[in-house]
């Protein structure tokens, strides 16, 4: 079984940064691509941000110049840094990864249990 644990989440003023944690744990053989997601009130949940394990990186348009995604393979954590936060980057952020896990070994896709991001004066 693997577990995904976000951190970081909060409110700042526009403007401001945040800097998201996920950490993997579990019976882990190897991680594929870890991602963010969000979801704001009454909309879809979107791709904010991928990473792949050799540092290949995806952004959402709406994001591109003002978060950047990282990762550590050997702590199996990715990080999410937002700068210039706006009022409609409110939403709660989710983690995403594909894993290699025992037993089998099997791939899962696994989610964690998402962090409240609010961008208010």
């Amino acid at each position: 079984q693997v577990q995904l644990v976000e951190s970081g989440g909060g409110l700042v003023q526009p403007g401001g940064s945040l800097r998201l944690s996920c950490v993997a744990s579990g019976s882990i053989l190897k991680i594929n691509t870890m991602d963010w997601y969000r979801q704001a009130p009454g909309k879809q949940r979107e791709l904010v941000a991928a990473i792949t394990d050799g540092g290949r990186t995806n952004y959402a348009d709406s994001v591109k110049g003002r978060f950047t995604i990282s990762r550590d393979n050997a702590e199996n954590t990715v990080y999410l840094q937002m700068n210039t936060l706006k009022p409609e980057d409110t939403a709660v952020y989710y983690c995403r990864a594909l894993a290699l896990a025992v037993p089998g070994p099997r791939w899962l896709e696994v989610w964690g249990q998402g962090t409240l991001v609010t961008v208010s004066s």
